[in-house]
């Protein structure tokens, strides 16, 4: 053991060494840039170096160094050599130095009825590691007992973490520390005051410290951080907040969470190419049969807060309420969820869940609307304007005209006053049209298409039959497709313009097979060209015995491109096959009719027979016979095209 005399001997000793050290002060974007650098001004090894921290270096954007790290650096000395290779040993690794994560070791002195007690750390990311000056300095600030040099020595190079007695002095339970409390703000809070222990006294423990805090009535909101750090490093005559209630909190109420957008006003606007598409405006919430239109999230119950004297303090539950639904909405059982029962458009009307069959457009279909797209029936009481699309799985009626637009719907659609596609508008069905007259536009309908005025130039396919009936009732121009029957008033014009009839069979199937045979005929001519370019390279390599490496890439490149042909070839002969079949096997005879005149100019397409119409009909019905187009008096089609829908 060594007294105070043998220690003030001691740190006389270390400061005489520290003047005869030689000091540098260095710099570096790194702790290990630094200690290079302090490497090249003391000539020693990185190991054989001492240093001090002056200030912490820190990292900027990107990772770039925004403030050096200044050391304090000096050759090792007797144990620090130690010191320094145990550091360097460590698994420390430079990369890992960060301002946040840094921590230096740290020194802990305890005074117990055992003895001195001393604690070190190790450092942590690169922080500094604390130094048996350091130790043996706290030592001195707390007492002036005995203490085992080498002991000292040996926990600061450890430095596990742990209490280790490094010296004894008289303990005298009398002169402990002096320990208060005081609870405050109504009880939520308690603050520990010590006083610091007399000469041979020593300091609380966390037993006494608890014993002492529930004996004055604390037994609530221990603060375990913060009384364990006490006991490490007591903080004489100031006020600890160790103890801390909780209060209540009351339990919130319940909700409920919609699955669509309430607010109307909430425009989206969707981004094609990089420009906002103003026709995209998705006014319409559309939802499906079966789908979770609103979830309730129950109440909580309210958790009850304490005070550190153990008081209950009560907290309230939360506020029930109820999904509130209207037409076409059910909830579940157990009243938590809310489906929609029908397709169509979500709504929520003085504060009920609605779903509505029918979407009304009380103008037009234009920038204000923008595009619609609804899963039920589309009612538009104006126009569709020229460039706006209406899409849905009912019904579309549109009680004006349909301009340069884009309708598709699974049901019927129904044109009040007509069709003017001016050569881009398209118009699908997946059942019946009907409009005043159809101009300029691409049609297709899964079942009849039905015109009052007519149809002029314009494409028109129908799974069933395309009827015009009316006084003005014509088809002018463009093709007209139908499986079963093709009737109108007037076919063609006395100008003689091409007007082509086209039944007995699958318009879809048929244009497919148009298609398919238009694309053949592409293929065939690049094949020629293919031919005619490789005859020229075989017929210059054997002019010449070899071609240059461009022709031989050009060749190569030639041939590759015929096979790609020849197999696209293959596959579009077979699909011509099956449709062929098909058609051939369809029963439908199919027949063209006009209840007035049939101009020149007009082409009757019935199966597989054709006839081009050079001198005027009257009231006639064209109908297919042994492979031959005949003429027959008119029979009038025996259909009922009158509108038949549901609202």
């Amino acid at each position: 053991m060594v007294n105070m005399s043998q220690l003030q001997t001691y740190m006389k000793k270390q400061l005489d060494e520290d003047r005869q050290r030689q000091f540098v002060h260095v710099s570096g974007e790194s702790l290990e840039e630094a200690l290079r650098e302090a490497s090249i001004e003391l000539s020693l090894p990185i190991k054989r170096i001492e240093y001090e921290v002056l200030e912490k270096g820190a990292k900027g954007l990107f990772g770039k160094s925004r403030k050096p790290f200044m050391l304090l650096a000096y050759p090792a000395g007797g144990s620090h050599e130690a010191d320094s290779d145990q550091q360097f040993d460590s698994g420390f690794s430079f990369d890992d130095v960060g301002e946040e994560q840094m921590r230096d070791g740290q020194v802990f002195v305890r005074l117990t009825p055992d003895g001195v007690m001393l604690k070190v750390t190790k450092p942590e990311h690169g922080g500094v590691r604390a130094t048996e000056r350091m130790a043996i300095e706290k030592i001195t600030s707390r007492t002036d007992a005995a203490v085992d040099s080498g002991m000292v020595s040996k926990v600061v190079r450890l430095a596990d973490g742990q209490f280790v007695r490094v010296g004894t002095f008289d303990y005298n339970p009398a002169s402990d520390a002096v320990l208060s409390v005081e609870i405050t703000d109504q009880e939520m809070k308690a603050y520990l005051t010590a006083l610091p222990p007399g000469r041979g006294g020593g300091d609380p423990d966390r037993d006494t410290i608890l014993n002492f805090l529930q004996g004055n009535g604390v037994v609530e909101g221990f603060k375990d951080d913060v009384i364990d750090a006490f006991v490490d490093d007591p903080l004489y005559k100031e006020a600890v907040l160790v103890a801390e209630g909780t209060s209540p909190e009351n339990g919130a109420d319940a909700r409920v969470v919609l699955n669509f957008e309430s607010d109307s006003s909430k425009v989206q606007l969707k981004e094609t190419d990089g420009k906002v598409d103003f026709k995209e405006l998705n006014l319409v919430q559309n939802v499906v049969e079966g789908q979770v239109l609103a979830k309730k999230i129950p109440p909580e119950r309210g958790k009850p807060g304490r005070t550190v004297t153990g008081k209950l303090l009560s907290a309230n539950d939360g506020a029930d309420c109820t999904i509130q639904v209207g037409k076409n909405v059910r909830l579940a059982e157990d009243q938590m969820t809310a489906y929609a029962e029908i397709n169509g458009q979500v709504t929520l009307l003085a504060g009920k869940i609605n779903v509505e069959p029918v979407y009304v457009i009380n103008g037009n279909v234009n920038l204000k609307t923008g595009n619609v797209l609804f899963l039920g029936t589309v009612l538009v009481k104006g126009n569709v304007d020229d460039g706006f699309s209406v899409k849905a799985a009912g019904n579309i009626e549109v009680m004006g005209n349909v301009g340069k637009s884009n309708l598709d719907a699974e049901g019927d659609v129904i044109v009040h006053q007509g069709i003017a596609g001016k050569t881009a508008g398209t118009i699908r069905s997946g059942k019946n049209i009907w409009s005043k007259f159809i101009e300029n536009a691409m049609v297709e309908a899964g079942g009849v298409v039905a015109v009052s005025d007519g149809i002029i130039n314009s494409e028109v396919s129908s799974h069933k039959k395309v009827i015009c009936r009316g006084k003005r009732a014509s088809i002018v121009g463009g093709r007209i497709r139908a499986s079963e029957e093709i009737d109108a008033k007037t076919l063609g014009s006395v100008a003689g313009m091409e007007t082509i009839l086209e039944v007995g069979y699958d318009p879809v199937s048929k244009k497919r097979m148009d298609e398919l045979q238009e694309r053949k005929e592409e293929l065939s001519k690049e094949l020629e060209e293919i031919d005619r370019n490789l005859a020229t390279l075989e017929s210059l390599k054997r002019q010449k015995g070899k071609l240059t490496q461009e022709k031989v890439r050009h060749l190569l490149e030639e041939q590759k491109r015929k096979q790609e042909i020849l197999k696209e070839v293959k596959k579009l002969d077979s699909e011509i096959e099956e449709i062929q079949q098909y058609l051939g096997e369809l029963k439908t005879h199919g027949r063209v009719s006009a209840s007035g005149t049939v101009y020149a100019g007009v082409k009757v397409h019935i199966k597989e027979a054709s006839l081009e119409v050079r001198n005027e009909f009257k009231a006639v019905t064209f109908i297919s016979e042994a492979n031959t187009v005949k003429v027959t008096k008119y029979q009038e089609t025996d259909d009922d095209i009158s509108i038949t829908r549901k609202s």
